[in-house]
């Protein structure tokens, strides 16, 4: 029987999902992401603002290591250290966003 999540973090409310494969596991085959979420939270995605809020959500394995930024971006963290990501709202105004993911593309990939 699959696991069942639900969320209730700053964005989202009593969303529900079931886990019906194990994590990085079950994907299309046409779908081959070159990094994993716990290796783009390593390299500082988003400044690393991204997700310090909803930890319990995803495996703690995935946070070991992680760059991460609760006060705030810190484009330091970034790899590259460049500020690499727009606002949500520029997302959202170009219809990026789907209510089931309202972090965007990332939370949609960690979710899947």
């Amino acid at each position: 029987m699959a696991k069942v999540v639900e969320v209730n973090d700053r964005m989202q409310r009593g969303y529900r999902y079931a886990l019906v494969a194990p994590a990085g596991r079950g994907f299309d085959p046409a779908f081959r992401p070159e990094l994993t979420p716990a290796e783009m939270l390593r390299l500082g995605v988003f400044g690393g603002k991204y997700m310090t809020d909803c930890r319990e959500e995803f495996p703690a394995a995935w946070f070991e290591g992680a760059k991460l930024s609760p006060e705030g971006k810190d484009p330091g963290l970034n790899w590259f250290g460049v500020d690499a990501s727009q606002p949500l709202s520029v997302w959202r105004a170009k219809g990026w966003i789907h209510p089931d993911d309202p972090r965007g593309w990332f939370q949609w990939y960690c979710r899947y």
